[in-house]
């Protein structure tokens, strides 16, 4: 072998190594994420007081309901679909009595549906400037709850409308009284409704002193 040949022999092996170990590494980072974003959502799942089964019907719930619903209610009205523990509730607005009861039958057709709280208003569609503000009230209602640290941030849904804020989830009466106040005492919010479904001091204890079930709390 020439000298050249030795040379090139050597520099190559040490820049394949270096390649490959990029390349594991970025590997790794990328199973790193994957796990990571797995870790994640098992936690929120696991803080979540619903079970595995009633979250994955709540999700398959709302898209029904929301492909369906405007079908009876027609191109007028604005409703929202929202399901926790398969309790279906309906926000937005028809425009007539018989749309808004439509709409119930529909959602109460939908296979896993328990019951329906029909909060929809006959009135024109919002705008989208109403909308916009009932997003920033719902953050700010998250964001005060999560402040809380004697409250469980994933057992709490809100949901606003017309600055109206419903609250949905499973606590306790505690809890929902707590939830409530701290949703009022955002700025912007006209009313708040509760839509929760009790739970019993004893299955409390029982969800909250399983590890798996316990959030993160900040110190």
């Amino acid at each position: 072998m020439s000298d050249l040949k030795r040379y090139m022999h050597a520099v190559k092996r040490p820049v394949a190594m270096v390649l490959l170990g990029s390349a594991m590494v970025f590997s790794l980072q990328g199973c790193f994420g994957v796990i990571a974003g797995g870790v994640v959502a098992g936690t929120l799942a696991a803080t979540d007081r619903r079970t595995l089964g009633a979250q994955t019907e709540d999700k398959s719930i709302a898209v029904k309901g929301e492909m369906a619903i405007p079908k009876v209610v027609g191109d007028a009205g604005h409703v929202n679909v929202t399901s926790f523990n398969r309790k279906v509730l309906l926000t937005g607005e028809v425009p007539s009595e018989a749309a808004k009861e439509a709409a119930a039958r529909e959602a109460s057709r939908i296979e896993g549906v328990q019951s329906v709280v029909n909060e929809l208003a006959v009135s024109g569609a919002s705008g989208f400037g109403s909308r916009s503000n009932d997003t920033l009230i719902t953050g700010k209602v998250k964001a005060s709850i999560v402040d809380n640290r004697t409250l469980y941030a994933n057992s709490i849904k809100v949901v606003t409308e017309r600055g109206i804020v419903y609250l949905m989830g499973r606590v306790t009466e505690r809890e929902g009284d707590l939830a409530a106040n701290i949703a009022r005492g955002v700025s912007g919010v006209q009313k708040v409704v509760k839509v929760f479904e009790y739970i019993s001091d004893e299955e409390y204890r029982m969800l909250t002193t399983t590890p798996e079930s316990q959030p993160a709390q900040k110190q």
